[in-house]
């Protein structure tokens, strides 16, 4: 056996609720899919599933790390934004511009269709097969893609497909930054940049769904185990953008394809092993 199997009823500890933070920080900023390792980790552990309310009560850390990693450029772009040099104002407002369209297909289809998608799709099989089918589609675009330049803003295409690319990170697997990033490389964007608009794009979406769904967090959880998950969230958070934003300089994505594959071998092996 893998792990002993909880009962139903078990309540989480602050310990579980700070591997599942950490898992959550980690994994929802890296290109590997958060939504599968919340579920696949817990499942693995023989731990109680919290749902997905709580998941997304753990996207609290993940704003928080998000904010903390760009707060210097987000005062950079609102203060860009009201320059006295008509040129930069231009170009901080078209910035501020993109974000916001960009940010509108995953919020309506988040708000339309996020639970049931999420509820019926969370089946062992289908997350190895978007774990690994999303994560080669990555290496390809990385490998094949342009080089691009880090100093080069996203155009409206950019902007638009890295938006619509966000929908599908709905289902459970895909990996809402690998997606972004993907799109990102596909449109000619460099790994930098195709990474640092993946995350200032992550934190509108993030915060709307946080905002959407954190009434529905477990009553009886208790606030301070909550507490706990949240702020190892943030901390692994931030730990994950400083650690892919100086990856892609070296290393590109290869590397998150490679650990995808791995991981939908064990969660392939392991659904195999529960039949």
């Amino acid at each position: 056996m893998l792990a002993q199997t909880l009962p139903p009823e078990a309540v989480l500890t602050p310990l579980q609720a700070a591997v599942l933070g950490a898992v959550q920080g980690l994994t929802e900023l890296l290109p590997v899919s958060s939504s599968a390792h919340l579920y696949v980790v817990p499942t693995l552990l023989g731990w109680k599933y919290e749902g997905l309310a709580f998941d997304v009560a753990l996207h609290g850390g993940t704003l928080l790390a998000l904010v903390i990693a760009f707060w210097n450029d987000w005062i950079t772009m609102l203060r860009e934004a009201f320059s006295p040099d008509a040129a930069v104002a231009r170009q901080a407002r078209l910035l501020w511009a993109k974000l916001v369209v960009a940010t509108i297909p995953a919020a309506i289809v988040g708000k339309l269709w996020a639970d049931p998608i999420e509820s019926r799709l969370r089946l062992l099989p289908l997350q190895a097969s978007t774990l690994f089918l999303f994560g080669l589609l990555l290496w390809l675009a990385d490998r094949f893609g342009p080089k691009g330049d880090d100093e080069r803003q996203p155009t409206w295409r950019d902007a638009l497909g890295m938006g619509f690319s966000q929908c599908l990170a709905l289902v459970p697997g895909v990996s809402r930054s690998g997606i972004t990033m993907t799109s990102g490389r596909m449109t000619g964007l460099s790994r930098r940049s195709s990474a640092r608009f993946s995350f200032l794009l992550a934190t509108p979406i993030t915060l709307g769904a946080f905002l959407l769904k954190v009434k529905d967090v477990p009553h009886d959880l208790p606030a301070g185990t909550l507490a706990i998950a949240v702020v190892t969230a943030a901390v692994f958070g931030v730990f994950a953008i400083r650690l892919l934003l100086g990856m892609v300089r070296r290393t590109g994505f290869g590397v998150f394809f490679a650990y995808r594959a791995v991981l939908a071998l064990v969660v392939i092996a392991f659904w195999v092993a529960g039949r």
